[in-house]
C-alpha cells in the first residue's frame, strides 16, 4: 500500500502526467466553478452521494432534504449533458447508506484511481474525517480552498490577529476596499460606510409585498419530494409547497427578481414583521449562495448595478451587499477561526431544555407561533424573525446553546453549521461572551410590538408589564438582567439599562422575579398554554 498525501490547499492540478481522478462533490458544493473542477479532464469522474448518514447526523428539514437531492440531481445532469463522467449514488444505491468516505475508498480501488481530489468541505467535523481517513487508499488525496467565498480562512486569520474581540463593521470595510464595492476612489459612496439607521422602519398598512419567486416543480423535483417524505418521515416540516430554485439558470432568475421587485424596499423593511406574511422584501437567495448555485460577487454587482444604473435606494443595496461581503464571510472567517471549542461555548452558563413550541408552534405567544408555524412550512424565516423572536426568546429564558444550535440547524434550508453557529452562539444567545457581538440583542415585548403586527392578535398584551397577562417577553427581558448581572453589568452597551434596573423599587424587582419564575416553571412542565 501506497502512503497517502495529503496535498492541503492545493490550487491546481500538476498537469504534467496524465491522472485518472476522482472529483467529490459535497452535496453544498453545487458550482460547475468549485475548485475541485479544475482542471476537469474526460478521463476523470465526478462522484456524488445522497448519503443518509449525512441527511440524519442532524434531522434536516423535510423540504430541505428535498431541496438538496433535487439540486444535486440537475447538477449531475448539467455536468452529464456537457460530457463529464457523473458517478452519482441515490439514496437507494447499496452504498448511500453509507459513510461517503469508505465509498470513496471501494470506488478507488475498483476503478483504479490515482487521485481523489477534494474542495474543503463547510463544516469542522467533515473536514476531519477526510484529513483522518484511515481508509486503504494508495493514491493522492488533494483538498483545495473553497473558492466560492471572498475571504480565506487565511486572510480572516491575518485580519483577526491578536484581537480580543472582532467587529463586523471593520471587517466589512476591509472587504469593501479590498473589492471595490460601492467605492470611489478610497471614500465609500454616500459619505458613509452603513446606511443601517434607515432600515428599521416598522411595518405600515398597504404595503404591496410581491410574491415569492417560485419554480414549477419539475420530474426530479417532484421525485426528490416523494423520497424526503418517504425516507425521512419522522424530520420536522412539511415538503410542500416546494418553491426553490434547483439549478443556476433558475437561481439567477431568482437573483434577477429580487433586484426587480424586492430591493427598492428591502433596505426600509428589513426589519419589519406581518403576520402571514413569511417573505417581505428579503431576497430568499441564501440558499442557493450556501449551495454554490449563485456566488456571492454576482449578487453583490447585481446589486451594485441596480444602484449604479436603475436607480435602486443606497440605502437597499448597501443593507443588501453588507449581509453578503460584511457578516455572511464574517461569520465563517469566525466559524474556522474558533472551532471546535467555539461549539462548547456557554458564557452566561443557559441550562433550559428547547420548548416544544419550537416543534409544534403551539404557544400562546403569537410571535412565537407565527415565526415556527412559518419555519415549518417553509423551511425558512427573514433573520429579525430568527434573531429578534425565536432567538430572543432563548435567549431570555436561558435555553441551552446546543439545543437552540441544532434546532437553527434543523430547521432552516439555508442552514449549515459554518453560519449557523456564529449565528447562533455568537449573535442570537452571546455564549462566546462578546467576541462577535458586542451586546446580547435582548428585547422586551415593546421592540417586537413596534416592528410587526404579531401582538394584535395575541393572548397576551404587551403593554402589560407584569402579572399573568404580561407579554412574557416584558419580565423575562428584565430577569435576564437580573439572572446574569455579573457577567453584564460591567458591559459598557448595557450600562444604561442597568441604571434602569437598579432604579426600579425592590417591589417592582420581586414582582419580575415571581412572574419570571412561574413562566419559566410553567415552560418546564410544558404545561403553560
Amino acid at each position: 500500500m501506497l502512503k497517502r498525501s495529503f496535498l492541503l490547499y492545493d490550487r491546481g492540478l500538476n498537469n504534467e502526467f496524465d491522472m485518472t481522478t476522482l472529483r467529490y462533490i459535497h452535496h453544498d458544493q453545487l458550482s460547475e466553478s468549485i475548485s475541485c473542477l479544475d482542471g476537469l479532464t474526460s478521463g476523470d469522474i465526478v462522484l456524488m452521494i445522497e448519503s443518509r448518514s449525512e441527511f440524519t447526523r442532524v434531522k434536516h428539514h423535510k423540504k430541505k432534504i428535498a431541496f438538496w437531492i433535487s439540486a444535486m440531481r440537475h447538477f449531475a445532469d448539467s455536468l452529464r449533458k456537457k460530457g463529464h463522467e457523473v458517478l452519482y449514488h441515490s439514496l437507494d444505491h447499496a452504498q448511500s447508506a453509507d459513510a461517503f468516505l469508505p465509498e470513496i475508498s471501494r470506488i478507488v480501488q475498483d476503478k483504479n484511481m490515482s487521485e481523489v481530489v477534494f474542495t474543503e468541505p463547510s463544516d469542522y467535523l467533515t473536514l476531519q474525517k477526510i484529513l483522518s481517513w484511515k481508509a486503504d487508499v494508495s493514491v493522492t488525496v488533494t483538498m483545495r480552498p473553497d473558492n466560492r467565498f471572498l475571504c480565506s480562512q487565511d486572510e480572516f486569520k491575518t485580519w483577526a490577529g491578536s484581537k480580543k474581540q472582532l467587529r463586523m463593521e471593520f471587517f466589512y470595510r476591509e472587504m469593501r476596499k479590498r473589492h471595490a464595492i460601492l467605492m470611489d476612489k478610497d471614500q465609500p459612496i454616500g459619505g458613509q460606510w452603513n446606511f443601517d439607521s434607515e432600515n428599521r422602519k416598522p411595518p405600515k398598512s398597504g404595503l404591496t409585498i410581491p410574491a415569492p419567486f417560485s419554480q414549477p416543480v419539475d420530474d426530479i423535483s417532484e421525485q426528490a419530494c416523494r423520497v424526503a417524505n418517504a425516507e425521512f418521515p419522522d424530520h420536522f416540516g412539511s415538503v410542500a409547497p416546494f418553491y426553490f430554485a434547483v439549478t443556476r439558470a433558475q437561481a439567477l432568475v431568482a437573483l434577477s427578481s429580487f433586484i426587480k421587485q424586492r430591493l427598492e424596499n428591502f433596505g426600509h423593511y428589513q426589519d419589519a414583521m406581518i403576520e402571514n406574511e413569511p417573505w417581505m422584501y428579503h431576497s430568499h437567495i441564501s440558499f442557493y449562495l450556501n449551495t454554490g448555485l449563485l456566488l456571492p460577487l454576482e449578487c453583490i454587482r447585481a446589486a451594485e448595478h441596480a444602484y449604479e444604473h436603475s436607480g435602486a435606494p443606497l440605502n437597499a443595496v448597501e443593507g443588501f451587499i453588507r449581509q453578503i461581503l460584511g457578516w455572511r464571510e464574517f461569520v465563517r472567517g469566525i466559524y474556522w477561526l474558533k472551532m471546535p471549542d467555539y461549539a462548547e461555548e456557554n458564557f452566561l452558563e443557559a441550562k433550559r431544555d428547547l420548548p416544544a413550541f419550537y416543534w409544534t408552534g403551539a404557544t400562546k405567544m403569537n410571535c412565537l407561533k407565527q415565526c415556527v408555524t412559518e419555519t415549518h412550512d417553509h423551511a425558512y424565516a427573514h433573520h429579525i424573525q430568527r434573531l429578534m423572536v425565536l432567538g430572543n426568546f432563548a435567549l431570555i429564558a436561558g435555553l441551552h446553546p446546543d439545543a437552540v444550535n441544532e434546532w437553527y440547524h434543523i430547521v432552516y434550508a439555508d442552514a449549515y453549521q459554518w453560519v449557523e453557529l456564529p449565528n447562533v452562539t455568537g449573535m442570537i444567545l452571546f455564549a462566546d461572551g462578546g467576541f462577535l457581538g458586542s451586546k446580547p440583542y435582548a428585547a422586551s415585548g415593546a421592540y417586537i410590538n413596534k416592528m410587526s403586527d404579531y401582538c394584535k392578535n395575541c393572548h397576551y398584551n404587551v403593554k402589560d408589564k407584569e402579572g399573568e397577562t404580561a407579554c412574557p417577553f416584558n419580565y423575562l427581558y428584565w430577569d435576564f438582567l437580573e439572572r446574569n448581572y455579573d457577567k453584564l453589568h460591567k458591559n459598557q452597551r448595557m450600562s444604561m439599562i442597568y441604571s434602569t434596573l437598579r432604579r426600579m423599587s425592590p417591589e417592582k424587582r420581586k414582582q419580575i422575579a415571581d412572574d419570571s419564575q412561574r413562566f419559566l416553571e410553567q415552560l418546564s412542565m410544558g404545561d403553560f398554554d
